[in-house]
């Protein structure tokens, strides 16, 4: 199972990390940084399998891939901006964590709007 091998990471990251942190912290931050990474380019694979299931799902649903297109990348800018945001915070810079917090939700506002468009057009469509 993919869980007990993240976890299995995860773990000796931590225990690591405990007993370098001491000594030198800025080792520390970099191996809860490419722990961060390994787990992370582990599930961008698993990520795929949905993506490609969704993808079917709106072909057969006649669903326009512009929209489907849209809401992959406000997903993706979600899971890199939280990713983004820990390792801030990580590394105890939670004011540029706040930061990249700010600028994610920037971001997918500014790409939701063909999709708030669409609706607001098909909600005055059937409104007399």
């Amino acid at each position: 199972m993919e869980i007990i091998k993240v976890i299995s990471i995860a773990f000796i990251a931590s225990v690591l990390i405990l007993f370098i942190k001491e000594d030198r912290p800025e080792y520390a931050v970099h191996l809860s940084i490419v722990t961060g990474l390994i787990i992370f380019f582990m599930m961008i694979s698993k990520l795929t399998i949905v993506i490609q299931a969704i993808q079917q799902i709106a072909i057969k649903a006649n669903i326009d891939y512009t929209y489907l297109s849209i809401v992959f990348k406000i997903i993706g800018i979600a899971y890199l901006a939280s990713f983004g945001i820990e390792i801030c915070k990580d590394s105890g810079q939670s004011s540029i964590a706040g930061k990249i917090e700010f600028a994610g939700k920037i971001l997918i506002l500014i790409l939701s709007l063909p999709i708030m468009l669409a609706v607001i057009d098909l909600i005055i469509k059937i409104l007399p």
